[in-house]
């Protein structure tokens, strides 16, 4: 908002209102009054024979015309009306009063130009009546203060007004309905007073709150900045910039303390102060002195440190922590401050973000019940200003943290680590106690979540920015990388978008992380062992025999996170520590009926087969054979219906690449995938050629594994050739002769197409030995004992394409 619409700002209460958002308190009524009913009112107002006769009449005309306030033009005429009946005899009757005074007030805010002899009239009246028989104290104060800031007002009438004012304000009773009235009253007054008027007035404002009616509040508070921001913005468009230090004066930590002004008023009217000069145009050559910035600047800090030094969980400290982060986020940067900067952490993960409170609350909900009142506190939490403003509060945060000293980084680095295993626990254990159950409640708390891992993303980009980056001029901190990615593996189930802060701190920490193997092992044991992946006491108790590893999201959103992280420093974690510590989730995982997860464990798998550690040579060769074994029985077991076909191949393809020549674990797996591809396709033995043709049903899945022992023919050792080619030919001799042209066809137009010189010749003589033997299949099925007898073959060969055959046979 700029300078020009803040002092635009006709009726200040209403404008303080929206700015502070809601409140339980109610809003002024505004009624639709007909033209006819307000033309009749202002007669019945003229008519000499109303005040006297019929008072109930005279109540009514002003009703109506106070209904219709917000369309009326109140000009110097009907002003006059209005003073001529509070100096009327008999005086008007005193339930009438509130309506005539705010009248007056519309006629003062809305009149461009009145008259200066009606305006000091008005003051002498207002006065007389106020002097002898105070009523209506919020209205009184919203009138004065507009008399007072009407420019064409006497100065001896205006030190009246004030004067007059004063007296009020100390009977005035504070009550929830009128607080903005009181405000804007107190607002216009101070705009247009001098010493000692001002510091009488403006320590009413920020000490009032000491009386406990109403209680501070962050819609009061909100109140505040604004005003104050209005005040400034008003005494910097003027150029007074006396009163700016006036204000400034005021504010500073000595005196607010001496004076006993609300802390939380404190903070919220230093926040405005500061926003007021964040807001002036560029253009304006009025500035903050660095002394008066330092000053207010350090009455917020006082505040801070005032309620960090006693967090007692008090309603009065949740009020200030919100009171500052929120003034804070609407006042722009600060100066570094220890207090601020603990202050504003505790604010969000307290206050802002209290996912932890939200969640106990929801699993302590009893079984049977609905759990409305939990979700119904989420709720308002949720449409909270002080919820709504968590971006720029945690903008303020991170500034701070940038510019703090290196043990108080520390110290907020500790507290949002252990908030982000928190959120993991507890988000985890509401899921599962409620899933089908209370999903509605769940949604509103994965609110919370996500904006909590917003928050942590930011923050964590820049912890990263400043410990994990070589330009740095503190240099690089390795230990933040493991601390950077066990808080992402904490609050990934809540990664839903792209972040480019979530990218750039994940590729720091990565990229730090694979120059130290000590990290990579500190970063594997934090990940959660088998044991607690698929049991867990304290869970089984809450979900009992509902608790399904596989079903729990949030633990596989944790896991899936270690899933591909692993890969890219596999190289830097031995062979022993891989066994323990990755290998059985790695596997418990293959199985995961989320395809996304399962081809993540079919990825760390390929990474091991393609590491490689000088070190631990032999352990690591030892650990990679015995792995296949398992590897291959799990992931086929559990093909076509939960392993993706993609992770399979590229676990396939890696451990025949990178195994010895000859390994057992070779011939295994190769062996595994032809009876895979038999087991798949022996309903379909007798199906028409059509059905061979396509490939339809179950038979495409036979069509992957089938293809994937053809891709294996240019990928294995020429040792391992020959056992691939018998285990092939075993297949195809056992499919129908449709099955077998099929397969013929396509071997035939592989080999073709190869440009492989070494392997090409024996794969030729091998095919036209098969597609003989595929021929004679039905004689030789009537002469089996014959099947391996070379004379029926028929066939001479030498070298290898005749091993090659023999080995068939």
């Amino acid at each position: 908002m700029q300078v020009n619409s803040q002092t635009r700002v006709l009726l200040l209460e209403d404008w303080l209102r929206s700015t502070a958002g809601t409140s339980n308190a109610p809003s002024p009524a505004v009624t639709a009054v007909s033209a006819q009913s307000i033309l009749q009112a202002w007669a019945e107002l003229r008519d000499p024979s109303v005040p006297s006769s019929d008072p109930s009449r005279l109540v009514a005309a002003l009703q109506t015309l106070d209904a219709a306030r917000y369309s009326l033009h109140i000009a110097d005429p009907q002003a006059k009306l209005l003073l001529f009946l509070l100096s009327s005899d008999p005086p008007v009757p005193p339930n009438s009063l509130s309506f005539v005074f705010r009248l007056l007030y519309f006629w003062l805010r809305k009149t461009a130009r009145v008259s200066p002899s009606l305006v000091n009239s008005a003051a002498a009246e207002i006065s007389r009546i106020l002097s002898s028989r105070p009523q209506c104290p919020a209205m009184s104060v919203l009138l004065l203060g507009a008399l007072i800031a009407t420019p064409a007002l006497e100065f001896s009438y205006r030190r009246d007004c004030l004067d007059l004012l004063c007296r009020i304000l100390e009977l005035v009773q504070l009550e929830e309905e009128v607080v903005a009235e009181v405000f804007a009253g107190i607002g216009y007054a101070l705009s247009r007073s001098d010493e000692p008027y001002f510091s009488k007035i403006f320590s009413f404002f920020l000490r009032v709150w000491n009386r406990g009616s109403p209680p501070p509040s962050v819609y009061y508070g909100l109140m505040i900045l604004s005003l104050l921001e209005w005040l400034v913005m008003s005494f910097i468009k003027l150029r007074s910039l006396e009163k700016v230090e006036v204000v400034c004066g005021e504010l500073s930590a000595a005196k607010w303390e001496a004076r006993g002004y609300a802390p939380f008023a404190v903070s919220m009217a230093s926040a405005g102060f500061l926003r007021a000069f964040r807001l002036v145009p560029a253009t304006s050559r009025v500035r903050l002195s660095p002394d008066m910035r330092n000053s207010v600047e350090g009455s917020i800090s006082s505040v801070a440190g005032r309620v960090i030094s006693n967090l007692d969980g008090s309603l009065e400290s949740s009020h200030l922590l919100r009171c500052i982060s929120i003034g804070l986020a609407r006042a722009g940067p600060v100066s570094f401050s220890a207090p601020i900067l603990l202050a504003l952490c505790t604010a969000l993960l307290q206050e802002i973000f209290p996912l932890g409170n939200f969640c106990r609350m929801a699993v302590e909900i009893q079984e049977g019940s609905s759990g409305d009142f939990v979700l119904e506190k989420v709720k308002r939490h949720l449409d909270s200003v002080a919820f709504k403003e968590a971006g720029g509060i945690t903008s303020v945060f991170c500034n701070q943290y940038a510019s703090a000293d290196k043990e108080h980084k520390r110290i907020v680095e500790n507290y949002m680590w252990e908030y982000s295993l928190e959120f993991y626990s507890n988000l985890r254990t509401v899921a599962l106690v409620h899933r089908g159950k209370h999903d509605e409640l769940l949604e509103y708390l994965e609110k919370v979540a996500e904006a909590a891992f917003l928050m942590i993303v930011v923050y964590a980009a820049e912890v990263a920015s400043q410990k994990l980056n070589p330009k740095s001029s503190h240099g690089i901190q390795p230990q933040s990388s493991v601390r950077i990615l066990i808080a992402f593996s904490c609050i990934e189930y809540m990664r839903r978008v792209r972040l480019p802060e979530y990218t750039d701190a994940v590729r720091r920490a990565v990229l730090t992380m694979q120059e130290n193997a000590a990290l990579c092992v500190s970063f594997v044991e934090s990940m959660p062992s088998y044991s607690e992946l698929t049991y867990n006491q304290g869970l089984f108790a809450l979900v009992g025999a509902r608790y399904v590893w596989s079903e729990d999201e949030v633990q596989t959103a944790r896991i899936l996170f270690f899933l591909r992280v692993i890969p890219t420093c596999i190289s830097l974690i031995s062979a022993s520590v891989f066994g323990k510590l990755i290998a059985p989730t790695m596997f418990l995982y293959l199985q995961h009926p989320n395809e996304k997860v399962a081809r993540a464990s079919h990825s760390v798998f390929v990474a091991l087969m393609s590491s490689g550690k000088d070190s631990d040579k032999d352990e690591r060769l030892d650990l990679k054979e015995k792995l296949v074994f398992y590897y291959t029985q799990r992931s086929l077991e559990a093909y076509p219906g939960i392993t993706p076909f993609e992770g399979l191949a590229s676990g396939v393809a890696a451990l025949v690449r990178h195994l010895p020549a000859g390994s057992p674990a070779i011939f295994y797996c190769i062996n595994c995938l032809t009876e895979k591809a038999l087991d798949l396709c022996k309903e379909y033995i007798n199906e028409d050629a059509d059905v061979w043709r396509t490939w339809e049903g179950s038979l495409e899945t036979c069509k992957k594994v089938l293809d994937l022992l053809m891709r294996l023919i240019y990928l294995v050792d020429i040792q391992v050739l020959p056992y691939l080619l018998k285990q092939l030919a075993e297949f195809i001799l056992q499919l129908p002769e449709d099955g077998q042209k099929v397969m013929l066809d396509e071997l035939y137009a592989q080999v073709a197409e190869s440009d492989d010189v070494t392997r090409k010749p024996v794969l030729v003589s091998w095919l036209q030995s098969l597609s003989y033997l595929c021929s004679q299949k039905d004689t030789l099925r009537n002469h089996p004992k014959n099947l391996i007898s070379p004379s029926n073959t028929a066939v001479s060969m030498n070298g290898a394409s005749g091993q090659i055959l023999q080995s068939m046979l």
